[in-house]
């Protein structure tokens, strides 16, 4: 749901999953055939974990990290990591990039010039769910595109804050 003044968008559970398999749709729908997922942690890990399962293809996982101050909402500097984890071989073939969006471009596009730079991938396409008006990037696949920007609550960051006390108190009876 987005809020009267466009700056918030208020994701449920439901709406995610959601969205999520209307991106597999339409990469299915596009007609490319790829060899493996590459998933960017953590934003990107559920929607990859679900396209790896409903195209039955394996998933490989890089993490990055750029939002870090104000409870993960200002972005700060971007750490790429070095090594790409998967359960065998390379990242190798035509590759499926997936994250959850594109905010302002700057990780994809560091992660998408990093594999182009890799001989072994012989294709690569980025897939996410909301593309956001500033960003410098856009993806080849993506649901929702969002002129304003707005900042999107996602339904797991309830998570963000809750530490094992508070978790806890949800089981008391």
């Amino acid at each position: 749901m987005l809020t009267d003044d466009g700056k918030h968008l208020y994701v449920s559970w439901d709406e995610y999953h959601m969205l999520i398999e209307r991106l597999a749709l339409k990469v299915a729908n596009s007609g490319w055939e790829f060899d493996q997922i590459l998933c960017l942690a953590r934003g990107g890990m559920r929607p990859g974990d679900i396209l790896s399962r409903v195209f039955d293809r394996p998933l490989a996982i890089m993490s990055t990290s750029s939002y870090r101050a104000e409870a993960g909402t200002i972005q700060g500097r971007l750490d790429l990591a070095k090594y790409i984890t998967m359960p065998k071989g390379e990242l190798a073939g035509r590759v499926l990039l997936v994250d959850d969006l594109a905010d302002s471009g700057v990780t994809l596009r560091a992660v998408v010039d990093r594999l182009r730079a890799m001989p072994s991938i012989s294709e690569l396409r980025s897939a996410v769910i909301w593309c956001k008006g500033v960003s410098s990037y856009t993806p080849d696949y993506f649901v929702e595109t969002l002129p304003s920007s707005p900042w999107i609550h996602q339904p797991f960051e309830e998570y963000d804050n809750m530490r094992p006390d508070a978790l806890a108190k949800k089981f008391v009876v």
